[in-house]
């Protein structure tokens, strides 16, 4: 752990299972938490609010990210001024735009300049970034959460994106950017390399931290041994 604890890039856990939050709430290298409708509702959980309550109950000394989940513009602003009532470490994910398309510039600015802390997400372009660093109220503090992982998906290469955005967002000096939807523990090393402030991570890829250095030889070896174990489980013969 001694390579991970000397990162400067933040390592978020991303989740939505209780007992597992508060498992990585517990280790030092983990410096906050995000969730988002999505991670829930494959959790579970039917209560937003009493989820949300509870879990702010027992993490309260590390930032947490709830995200809206309206439509509506007006009603999206509703929802954030709540979700940030919740507490002092809470930041509001606000999404790019709506589902109609139309970007969330206004409500950002309205809710940055109430003194909001924002997590804004879902970000894929550079244009993105340029407009919404428009809007964010430099003396507040944010996340602009730019989605690494879904961009490598498509085969575009997202280490160019991210470090123009570190250089677009050096006019606010509270704001910071995320890597999001990492693919690979790599991504964590990447991320580091480039001065990126946070990465999120999931649990997939945080179960993976014990491979870091791992011997290459003895992976290999390792790699071998499950082939050949499958082979004779599965009783092939020719």
């Amino acid at each position: 752990m001694e390579k991970i604890n000397n990162l400067n890039v933040k390592i978020f856990a991303d989740g939505a299972d209780k007992s597992k939050m508060l498992e990585m709430y517990s280790k030092p290298f983990i410096k906050g938490l995000t969730t988002n409708p999505t991670l829930m509702n494959k959790a579970g959980i039917k209560d937003y609010k009493a989820f949300c309550l509870d879990i702010l109950s027992e993490i309260k000394d590390k930032p947490i990210s709830f995200e809206v989940f309206s439509d509506d513009f007006d009603d999206m602003e509703r929802q954030a001024l709540e979700i940030a009532s919740w507490g002092s470490n809470v930041y509001v994910k606000i999404p790019i735009m709506n589902t109609k398309r139309i970007p969330s510039y206004s409500s950002v600015k309205k809710l940055s300049e109430e003194k909001v802390k924002l997590n804004i997400t879902a970000l894929m372009t550079l244009n993105q970034v340029e407009e919404i660093s428009k809007v964010l109220n430099p003396k507040v503090p944010s996340y602009v959460s730019i989605f690494a992982g879904r961009i490598a998906d498509t085969g575009v290469d997202p280490i160019p994106l991210m470090m123009k955005s570190l250089s677009i967002l050096k006019t606010l000096p509270l704001t910071e950017l995320i890597w999001a939807s990492p693919r690979e523990l790599l991504n964590i090393f990447q991320a580091d390399q480039i001065g990126c402030h946070i990465i999120t991570v999931t649990q997939d890829i945080l179960k993976k931290l014990d491979m870091i250095d791992y011997d290459l030889n003895e992976y290999s070896l390792d790699t071998v041994k499950m082939f050949f174990n499958d082979a004779v489980v599965a009783g092939y013969k020719l």
